[in-house]
């Protein structure tokens, strides 16, 4: 178990620069006088500097320090590390099953006889709630209020939910609805970049429940996204088990040329890492191109890391990012504090100095000045295409083939007009006619120098007598309350009104698929013409079906070019030679007519843009709004369920729980619940998007008297446990063997024959008192990491997974639910060992934990006298504790309780 840290010899003090005392401790890397550490990428550090602070010799050991430190060599080895992030960052969504979970275990420790107002977050957790907001209105001026109220509507029982979670729970910030997007908050104003903690000074470093959670990677603050069981793990004080990675060495030369935007340059570089290959990676950017970035321009790029597939896009801390502290209003004593621990840790990049060569796995470089203004599109962040090439681009789609550059219209249809009557006027669509402009997402929302510059465009638009055709619908979201105060203090929001481009809200919208409805005439034309219509957003992700179903083609803009978009009304437009619209005087009018200069940007940002802004919106944030102050929840630190909510609900994860941990369980004359092959990704497992109609989940709400207009989404309902279950492997297009080539959410029932949704097969198998198990291919878990991949299996009483390969984040959740996994032998599978899946399989293991190793192998025995041998892929001793314990939440609760012994 947990011993004395073996590193706190070199526990040093930090004195204050005036000599006016000391700001607290801090584990010295300088102080291990080892000159691998000086090479060490300083992404890598914080790593590093985490190890070495939380060393126990239990959870994180000397072994993982060194592993560490020796990033050079071990590195390519794909060893694993522990690592302890400082925080937690969590959204709506996912922020529900989490503090049902937290609510849960406090009730299980309640009748264990502990202390239930032991069970809080033991490190930080920030919650924002910022996923509900729906563009239901839009061009109005009230906008923001109408779609408030109609989010409150829909969300009452969630958000009241978190707000008692807000009051009940220590270490939990929760900003209400109505007050910006996550990373945008996070970045402004929830990022530390340095934790002051009982007087021992150490790195911010934060893990999301959603994949930008690295935008934070911009402020020099190590993020990113994981899943939610990870991120309860975190916030319960266990460490995540994570592949010490590579780490890309991208060095910036030069500078962006006039008019090319931060948006120009995070699409160009998403495409070049794309092409690299980084999935997995850390990237740093280093190099004398980094003076000539704003801090909001990095986070930008950081932001889109998902899409370039990293895990960061990482800028280590330097002037820049001090400068910006100040900005967005930290304190000059908070500001020192950082500035003085990260020079004396070496976490401080000062390019004044002679830099120490570090050491990358690989190395890009890009000159700044070579950038030039573009779009993605029409189906992926990557697809970028310069400005210049657009129009030739399009034609190209309309022609190619079905695919992520083509929709296959036939030459003879490409011209097609489409005619329709727009609230008692004519009007007309062709393809490649825009019907969705959105400044969104906080990609783009929180950098000053891209939102002013719309504004500007619409000023010289305005000016000129250019319009928007009302059809389109048009919308701002800004990420913060502080892009609406340099807006108006700008003069320039009265500008963005006039083209339709009123805020709608604070919060996700258009990027995440929150667009709203277009209007029922032009969706009409659309249909009825089959014409391929256009959105243009400033967000991260344009995939197919996203922003909007009736919008095929969506590309990702800066927010001036969504405005110069909006303005043309079309992406069939060659901006050089092409007028964008007709002026008041009768001029043609061109996109250089409206565009502005850098230098003009630059002086209304330097103008507009004031540390009292971000003072005055943050100083209120926690304040909240009418609607949220006016929620009405129960008090008390123990949560009163509601047994006829379909929002909340409470799982029965501690039913019969006592205090002596349950032991490991092996599997006795287990059926197969489900025979896969290989690449069964989460997206398959767990409940996602909408119900169908003749789903279990669709038949448990309809039972309840809930209408299937207001059955909402998977999404929304994740703190249900009984819709959760009953949407796990509900994935129309999942393939399981029992059905010989029929696809979708179906299962046999080996005893009876019966083919069965999942969910009713498995309940099947409760009722007749079997376990279950499942079998599959390569790659079992792939994609995304979601909590309920994990939680839904459990709950359908499925005790262990047997497959080829494991997604390595998915083999740790199953673990944490107390599911075993476990491997074939290499070369073995299913087929080569001719199991069918109608067999019987018992799986012996050891009554006491510690007779079992990580890694070791077990026999597995079938009814019809086949046994095999598979690995146990319990990788650590920590995983082994979880499973003795019947999963990680009963781990701490007991934890808990024998701590007060």
């Amino acid at each position: 178990m947990a011993s004395e840290n073996p590193f706190n010899s070199i526990l040093k003090s930090l004195d204050k620069p005036n000599g006016d005392g000391q700001f607290g401790k801090y584990y010295s890397l300088p102080a291990l006088n080892d000159p691998r550490i000086d090479r060490l990428p300083y992404s890598i550090r914080i790593l590093l500097e985490s190890a070495i602070r939380n060393c126990d010799e239990f959870q994180v050991k000397s072994n993982d320090v060194e592993k560490i430190i020796d990033w050079e060599n071990t590195s390519p080895k794909l060893v694993e590390i522990p690592f302890k992030p400082a925080r937690v960052l969590l959204q709506d969504f996912t922020g529900v099953p989490a503090v049902v979970d937290l609510a849960c275990m406090r009730d299980a420790m309640n009748k264990l006889g502990g202390d239930s107002n032991k069970i809080n977050p033991l490190v930080p957790v920030d919650l924002v709630i910022d996923h509900s907001v729906q563009v239901d209105v839009a061009r109005s001026e009230n906008a923001v209020q109408e779609n408030m109220e109609l989010e409150f509507q829909r969300n009452k029982e969630r958000f009241g939910f978190l707000k008692w979670g807000s009051n009940a729970f220590n270490n939990m910030l929760v900003v209400p609805p109505g007050s910006g997007i996550v990373h945008q908050v996070n970045l402004e104003y929830l990022g530390r970049v340095v934790f002051n903690t009982n007087g021992v000074l150490y790195p911010d470093s934060v893990v999301g429940t959603d994949s930008h959670t690295t935008m934070i990677d911009g402020l020099g603050v190590a993020g990113w996204g994981v899943g939610g069981i990870e991120a309860e793990a975190t916030m319960l004080g266990q460490p995540m088990s994570m592949v010490l990675p590579g780490v890309v060495g991208f060095k910036l030369l030069g500078k962006l040329r006039d008019g090319v935007t931060a948006t120009d340059l995070v699409l160009t570089v998403t495409q070049i890492l794309r092409k690299h290959g980084v999935v997995g990676k850390f990237v740093e950017f280093y190099g004398e191109g980094m003076s000539e970035l704003t801090l909001a321009d990095r986070a930008t790029i950081a932001n889109m890391s998902p899409e370039y597939g990293a895990t960061m896009g990482f800028f280590p801390v330097d002037h820049v990012t001090l400068q910006y502290l100040k900005l967005t209003g930290r304190s000059d004593e908070t500001v020192s504090m950082i500035e003085s621990y990260l020079r004396a840790n070496k976490l401080f990049v000062d390019y004044s100095e002679p830099q120490v060569e570090r050491a990358y796995s690989s190395y890009l470089e890009l000159n700044l000045e070579d950038v030039v203004p573009c779009i993605s599109g029409p189906k992926r962040p990557h697809d970028r295409v310069p400005l210049k090439e657009m129009k030739v681009d399009w034609h190209a789609c309309l022609n190619n083939k079905v695919g992520f550059k083509g929709f296959a219209v036939p030459k003879e249809s490409q011209n097609k007009v489409a005619e329709f009557t727009f609230n008692g006027t004519p009007a007309h669509l062709k393809h490649g006619d825009v019907v969705i402009a959105a400044i969104t997402s906080c990609t783009n929302t929180s950098n000053p120098s891209v939102m002013l510059g719309a504004a500007l465009v619409a000023k010289k638009a305005c000016e000129l007598g250019l319009q928007v055709k009302p059809w389109i619908k048009t919308s701002l979201a800004p990420g913060s309350g502080v892009v609406t105060k340099y807006l108006q203090r700008s003069g320039l929001q009265k500008y963005l009104n006039e083209l339709g481009f009123n805020i709608v809200g604070y919060g996700c919208t258009t990027c995440i698929g929150n667009s709203g409805d277009i209007n029922e005439a032009v969706a009409s034309a659309i249909t009825e013409n089959d014409i391929v219509a256009a959105a243009v957003l400033s967000g991260n992700r344009n995939f197919e079906g996203r922003v909007h179903p009736l919008t095929r083609a969506n590309y990702l803009a800066s927010p001036p070019l969504v405005v110069a978009y909006a303005l043309a009304g079309t992406v069939d437009i060659d901006f050089d030679t092409e007028s964008i619209g007709i002026g008041k005087d009768g001029t043609e009018i061109f996109f250089r007519d409206i565009w502005p200069s850098s230098e003009e940007i630059a002086n209304v940002v330097q103008s507009s843009v004031l540390p009292d802004m971000f003072r005055e919106t943050y100083n209120a944030i926690t304040k909240g709004n009418p609607m949220w102050n006016n929620l009405s929840v129960p008090s008390g630190s123990l949560y009163a369920w509601e047994h006829e909510s379909t929002y909340i609900h409470e799982p029965p994860y501690f039913k019969d729980m006592s205090m002596s941990p349950p032991g490991p369980h092996g599997v006795k004359n287990a059926y197969c619940l489900l025979n896969f092959g290989d690449s069964i990704t989460t997206d398959h497992i767990s409940p996602a998007g909408s119900m169908h109609k003749d789903s279990p989940a669709a038949r448990y709400l309809t039972e309840r008297g809930v209408g299937r207009r207001d059955f909402n989404s998977y999404g929304s309902r994740r703190g249900n446990d009984e819709v959760m279950a009953r949407g796990t492997f509900a994935n129309i297009r999942i393939v399981n063997k029992f059905l010989n080539g029929e696809v979708g959410p179906k299962t046999l029932h080996i005893p009876s024959g019966e083919k069965l949704s999942v969910f009713d097969a498995s309940m099947k198998y409760k009722s007749e008192g079997h376990d279950t198990i499942i079998l599959a291919g390569a790659e079992y878990g792939s994609g995304s990491s979601r909590d309920w991949a994990a939680k839904g299996p459990m709950l359908l009483g499925v005790k262990a997974v047997i497959a080829k390969s494991f997604e390595r984040i998915h083999r740790s959740n199953l673990v944490g639910m107390g599911i075993i996994p476990m491997c074939f032998k290499p070369g073995e599978d299913a087929e080569t060992l001719g199991l069918t899946g109608h067999e019987r399989y018992t799986i012996d293991l050891p009554s006491n934990v510690s007779e079992i190793r990580p890694g070791q192998d077990v026999t597995v025995v079938t009814d019809n006298g086949k046994t095999f041998v598979a690995t146990l892929r319990f990788d650590t001793e920590v995983e082994l504790a979880y499973f003795n314990h019947g999963g990680i939440l009963q781990y701490v609760i007991r934890n808990l309780i024998n701590a007060k012994h």
